[in-house]
């Protein structure tokens, strides 16, 4: 999430404060990302350092002002313009949860996949039941709309996220890793799996004795 680009977009729309930007940050998303403070202001303090917001004046309750400078407008057009890039994907903790998942002695991973695949349908039919409500409203200002797609961005994502979680039950049924057994076997050497051991002749033979 680009909370930079994000200010730099707001402070488009002439200038704002800390608190403003941030109200402003999460009417516009929803609050599906919410901010603090203390990150505005970090992100502020850097853009000014980069030449791209300038501090210039206080309104009429005393809170500093931030403009956006030339040099931040071809910042964010050039944002706009530029694809996001997928070359290195954002860490899904879902998707590592599942690949430590594989091979972990007693792990029931097909439960791990079902509990996940009962949370993704339950925000995904929460997700829908905002939607309708905000259709209901008939959006009719930027942030409204910009909610809206953020709305249905999440819809989109919890409904591929429950057909991948489909398809990697399938995947693991297929390859015999669905039950905790599978994964504690692959961890167990193999002489000890071996049915021709005998404990007690190898007792005897220490003992020289024959068995």
């Amino acid at each position: 999430m680009s909370i930079r680009h994000g200010l730099l977009a707001l402070l488009e729309h002439g200038p704002r404060y800390g608190s403003q930007l941030r109200s402003e940050f999460e009417s516009r998303t929803g609050s599906t990302w919410p901010l603090n403070v203390g990150q505005v202001y970090t992100t502020l303090n850097r853009l000014e350092r980069d030449g791209l917001v300038v501090q210039e004046g206080e309104d009429a309750a005393g809170h500093s002002l931030y403009l956006i400078t030339d040099a931040g407008r071809v910042e964010l057009h050039s944002w706009f313009r530029t694809p996001v890039d997928r070359a290195s994907p954002p860490r899904d903790e879902l998707a590592i949860k599942l690949a430590m998942a594989v091979g972990a002695p007693g792990v029931d991973i097909r439960a791990v996949i079902q509990a996940q695949r009962h949370h993704t349908i339950r925000a995904m039919q929460d997700y829908t039941r905002l939607k309708a409500r905000a259709l209901a409203a008939v959006p009719t200002n930027r942030d409204e709309v910009a909610w809206l797609l953020v709305l249905e961005q999440l819809i989109f994502q919890t409904e591929a996220e429950a057909r991948w979680l489909d398809h990697c039950e399938s995947r693991l049924v297929r390859l015999s890793l669905t039950e905790p057994v599978a994964a504690a076997r692959q961890a167990v050497p193999p002489a000890a799996e071996d049915p021709a051991a005998d404990p007690a002749a190898d007792a005897a033979t220490a003992a020289g004795q024959t068995p």
